[in-house]
């Protein structure tokens, strides 16, 4: 090859490269966990127990997911769970929160996760509550 295609081969690849970094520095940066999925079993008439499944890509000592909450469609707040550390090594991972009571007659609930940094927001799940 001719040195100077060689020379203009390598100068492309440089500013490929510069404007792929200057991309990803520029990209936004994501702010809150995403709620994956949710079970909920009936413990009673009004009691509910959900296994909520989170992902968190920043999740380290510094900065995690550390909650998740129920509620209802209108924001009323049935339920939150405390995550007192990150989950660096378990992504997604699964926590349970047990006993949640949600009067009648809401039959679907939404499930919210929390970054430490920036609070409540992300996906969230809808979930039809059993025997409702």
């Amino acid at each position: 090859m001719p040195s100077h295609l060689r020379m203009f081969t390598v100068l492309a690849l440089g500013i490929i490269i510069l404007a792929s970094d200057a991309l990803a520095e520029n990209a936004p940066q994501q702010r809150y966990p995403d709620v994956i999925s949710a079970k909920v079993r009936a413990t009673g008439d009004n009691s509910f127990d959900f296994d909520v499944t989170l992902s968190s890509p920043y999740d380290t000592p510094q900065r995690y997911a550390d909650a998740f909450r129920v509620m209802g469609k209108d924001g009323t707040l049935y339920g939150e769970r405390i995550l007192l550390h990150d989950h660096a090594a378990e992504q997604p991972f699964t926590r349970s929160l047990h006993a949640v009571e949600v009067p009648k007659p809401v039959s679907t609930v939404v499930i919210q996760g929390r970054d430490q940094r920036f609070g409540y927001g992300g996906k969230t799940v809808e979930v039809a509550l059993p025997r409702r």
